[in-house]
């Protein structure tokens, strides 16, 4: 991500080393927290101070990195353990497990050794409650009360993960300044299976945010500690951020959808909807849709993907684009009279779409072109829509990353919703509020060295 440095003539080097200065003066005094990047605000009405005896209204925000094209995945740095250690993580919000890579004999781990999670007398055991919830079958037994609790998570596009589960400190930093170690149960994973013909990912695991008693959402909510909330901001750019609780939602402007009351724990569905092209209906009608940032792309099943293509393909006759059959990045991609260097090249020959949801009036999630193309590195233009029941999704629908782009995504658990509003996903929401003027460093990543120098103050 592009993180441009300058503040009315003021460099970000010269601002580094005053606050090293002043850090070198007052460390004593005044000892760091985590990051800088979340110190509490100035002045805000609606924020807990740090002394409150309640942090259910503050929430944890962490910076993300990624893109949909070429790395296919957004991931997060999360601390685990005592010391902590970073992991980053594939966030997905269909699925609810988290696990790491596991310090043990280890199939499919990607990770050097020292890289890998080791537990430490920490297992989880089979009797624990959340044990069942980790199990792929309803019957869950235990040959003895202090047998380990085993896992088995299985993914839609057919991979998965088998290992342990363990309790570990994760130190959270949350808006309002307070620094939390709650205590956190998931996976290490020792038998991981990746489908497909791409190489397995390069992260150490995965952080699941679905709403099951296994996520970490629901672990921290059941801690006091957040609302039981999540959302993702995907910069189309790269990059973008996460958040657990409800304390950076914008006061208006979210367009709200009701959850499928039906839906699984481990993902969040809204529907029925039907499909808008350049604001006309279409034959496309009754989709019930997935939330996933797990998927790259979106995925229709094989009648409505079908239609969208035809619907594509008809609107670009007589256009100055061929398809270029000979791109192995998508199944349909097209190419113009020269390589195409960026998506600006190419939006003009396309029509914007929308998902309408038909449970509220006028509710519609708008799908510019985009929202559903990349420009890969052949200088091809490819539809970022595809056939889920050919991938084995049969007929379920799943909106990826793709189509989340610079759209704050938020999974309301509480109310039993899903909102979403469009956003600068390179900075975080409210920055004005919580900063002087317009300061671009809003993460202060370049700020962690100092933490070296001051020791972390925790409330326990």
């Amino acid at each position: 991500m592009d993180w441009r440095s300058s503040k009315k003539g003021i460099t970000l080097n010269t601002m580094l080393q005053f606050l090293l200065l002043v850090v070198v003066l007052f460390c004593p005094i005044f000892p760091l927290t985590f990051s800088a990047a979340n110190q509490p605000p100035r002045s805000s009405k609606n924020r807990l101070s740090s002394s409150s005896s309640s942090s259910s209204s503050s929430s944890a925000v962490f910076h993300l990195q990624g893109n949909v094209y070429p790395l296919g995945h957004y991931t997060v740095s999360l601390n685990i353990g005592n010391p902590p250690k970073l992991y980053d993580l594939d966030i997905d919000s269909g699925s609810d497990l988290t696990w790491v890579q596991c310090d043990a004999p280890c199939k499919g781990c990607t990770k050097p050794k020292n890289q890998l999670y080791k537990p430490n007398n920490n297992l989880v055991q089979c009797v624990d409650q959340l044990c069942a919830e980790v199990r792929l079958t309803t019957d869950h037994h235990c040959a003895a009360p202090d047998d380990q609790c085993d896992y088995e998570v299985e993914y839609a596009d057919n991979g998965s993960s088998l290992g342990v589960l363990v309790h570990d400190y994760v130190p959270l930093q949350f808006t309002n300044g307070s620094v939390k170690r709650p205590k956190i149960a998931f996976g290490c994973g020792y038998d991981q299976k990746y489908s497909g013909p791409t190489s397995p990912p390069s992260t150490a695991g995965v952080l699941g945010l679905g709403s099951g008693r296994a996520s970490i959402l629901t672990q921290l909510h059941s801690q006091g500690l957040i609302h039981n909330v999540v959302g993702h901001c995907l910069s189309a750019r790269g990059g973008g951020f996460l958040f657990f609780g409800d304390d950076l939602l914008p006061s208006s402007g979210i367009v709200w959808t009701p959850m499928l009351p039906g839906s699984s724990e481990k993902h969040y569905s809204a529907g029925p909807a039907e499909l808008f092209f350049d604001g006309k209906p279409t034959t496309v009608k009754g989709l019930e849709l997935i939330f996933d940032s797990g998927s790259s792309y979106t995925y229709f099943n094989s009648q409505a993907y079908k239609a969208i293509v035809d619907l594509v393909s008809n609107d670009l006759k007589g256009k100055q684009l061929k398809r270029a059959t000979e791109d192995p990045s998508l199944p349909i991609c097209w190419k113009g009279a020269k390589s195409f260097k960026s998506l600006s090249d190419v939006t003009s020959y396309f029509k914007p779409l929308a998902l309408s949801f038909t449970k509220k009036k006028n509710l519609k999630m708008q799908l510019p072109p985009e929202a559903y193309l990349i420009v890969t590195k052949y200088g091809n233009v490819c539809l970022g829509f595809l056939d889920g029941t050919e991938v084995g999704l049969e007929n379920l629908n799943i909106i990826g990353d793709i189509s989340l782009l610079d759209k704050m995504v938020i999974y309301d658990n509480e109310k039993q919703q899903i909102g979403w509003v469009s956003a600068n996903c390179d900075r975080l929401p409210n920055a004005d509020r919580d900063f002087e003027d317009d300061f671009p460093h809003i993460y202060s990543d370049s700020l962690g060295v100092l933490t070296d120098q001051c020791s972390a103050t925790y409330d326990k």
